[in-house]
């Protein structure tokens, strides 16, 4: 499958697409260390991470590993299985991860070589990220780890996206976000005919002192 078809085509419902990237951090006195993720394509919500010390396949299906547990969608019988969406890194088109999917039934969209955009939206998650956690050095792993997760709970948890109707990867992901929109609709319906009658009112005060005024006048 093309990337182009991916983009053709955008999901519309949750755990039908998965993207998945690296991104990587400094950690004084230790190196290098990788950050796989696992983003649902639809709800933005981040399924799965670990960091690593590496970036091979066995990294790669660590990560799938936890969200297929998290989902539960090995463990059920479904229409369709998530596709998985990555680049053209070493590690996603090994021999080894290609069998690891078939095994789990889980097709692969790649995207085209030197168009890191194929994976936009997890990239603009990697940055987001970045620009908050390297405001700040590491000294240790497990420093790192920590305020990861801290980022990840505000991410799915709390920030707001506009492209998913300004509502958080939590209430999307876990099909609450029906609900919350049919709630706001009915608050702004209310809202709107409340400022309705106030102008209204208002019109018919100053008309009426308008009136008032025009008497005085010609008495």
């Amino acid at each position: 499958m093309k990337a182009s078809d991916k983009f053709s085509s955008p999901t519309k419902k949750v755990n039908e697409l998965w993207q998945t990237d690296f991104t990587y951090f400094k950690i004084i006195g230790w190196g290098w260390y990788y950050l796989s993720s696992v983003m649902d394509d639809y709800s933005r919500y981040i399924i799965s991470w670990k960091l690593f010390t590496t970036m091979s396949a066995n990294d790669v299906k660590a990560t799938l590993d936890m969200a297929l547990e998290k989902t539960g969608v090995s463990q059920v019988k479904v229409k369709q299985r998530p596709r998985l969406l990555s680049d053209n890194g070493p590690c996603y088109i090994s021999g080894e991860l290609r069998k690891y999917l078939d095994k789990n039934e889980i097709g692969h969209t790649r995207g085209a070589p030197y168009h890191p955009q194929t994976q936009g939206k997890i990239e603009r998650y990697h940055r987001t990220m970045k620009n908050i956690i390297l405001l700040q050095k590491y000294f240790f792993p497990w420093e790192l780890e920590k305020e990861i997760h801290r980022f990840i709970e505000y991410y799915n948890n709390e920030r707001y996206h506009e492209s998913i109707n300004n509502l958080i990867p939590r209430d999307v992901f876990y099909g609450r976000d029906r609900e919350i929109i049919t709630r706001r609709d009915k608050i702004k319906k209310r809202t709107l005919e409340l400022r309705r009658k106030i102008n209204l009112k208002n019109n018919y005060q100053k008309q009426s002192n308008n009136k008032l005024e025009y008497v005085k006048t010609i008495s």
